[in-house]
């Protein structure tokens, strides 16, 4: 569904980005990525979305080029920052049938889709306002059910539980899960060590713009807690 073959993204001036990355998702994956602040997550997933150009290295979305085949991996992909920046001049439903024009879903398609979508995120109500009147968890909901309208093949989530109130997450929860049960993967980064812990099937730990450790999380964790595997990653010298 995804691979990363020796990704290298830096910024000038700080040499921080990413280094050499290489990983792999499968169908049916949850995977988190998990790294300090500054470790490189954010810079992978604008990599992988096709919003950051990369000088070295190759990524693949079902097999097909983010480089040389941009706009189809972009048509089977959705991508979820950690502060989603959507136009406040626009209502909930104006910008949903944006999304839906883009990505050339029917009216009957989307009618249903927003219907399903902004009632389990619980923002049905709020359509008809303007977006610059929506708080920052109004504002990440409404991304959220942009994503899933359109069904995509791989979704990507940037700090995606910040923000969200506890049933929201859960909803979050159930259809990255539901996503994953239909062939499509999801690939997350996150704080939330409990949550990884419980939801992922696979998780990587990135520092300071390189890979650590990657795979199973039974095999990776081995019967101690993700939070204390982290940790001991975080003070030793890899």
């Amino acid at each position: 569904m995804l691979t990363i073959q020796n990704l290298t993204k830096t910024y000038k001036g700080s040499g921080k980005g990413v280094k050499d990355l290489t990983l792999s998702l499968s169908a049916g994956d949850i995977y988190g990525f998990i790294g300090h602040n500054g470790a490189g997550k954010t810079t992978t997933l604008k990599c992988i979305a096709g919003i950051l150009d990369f000088p070295e290295g190759e990524i693949l979305i079902d097999g097909h080029s983010v480089k040389k085949e941009e706009l189809f991996c972009k048509s089977i992909i959705a991508y979820i920052p950690d502060n989603p920046d959507l136009p406040a001049y626009l209502t909930g439903i104006q910008y949903l049938n944006f999304i839906s024009d883009i990505y050339g879903l029917s009216d009957t398609v989307r009618t249903e889709a927003i219907a399903k979508y902004a009632g389990m995120f619980e923002i049905t109500g709020a359509l008809g306002d303007l977006i610059s009147s929506y708080s920052h968890g109004m504002k990440q909901k409404l991304a959220l059910v942009s994503a899933f309208i359109r069904s995509p093949r791989l979704m990507l989530l940037d700090e995606p539980f910040v923000g969200l109130d506890p049933k929201a997450a859960v909803t979050l929860k159930s259809l990255m899960k539901e996503l994953c049960e239909k062939g499509g993967a999801v690939f997350f980064s996150t704080h939330v060590l409990d949550v990884a812990e419980k939801l992922c099937n696979k998780v990587a730990v990135i520092k300071n713009g390189a890979l650590v450790v990657a795979g199973d999380i039974g095999t990776l964790t081995a019967g101690d807690s993700l939070e204390n595997v982290f940790l001991e990653i975080l003070e030793s010298g890899a």
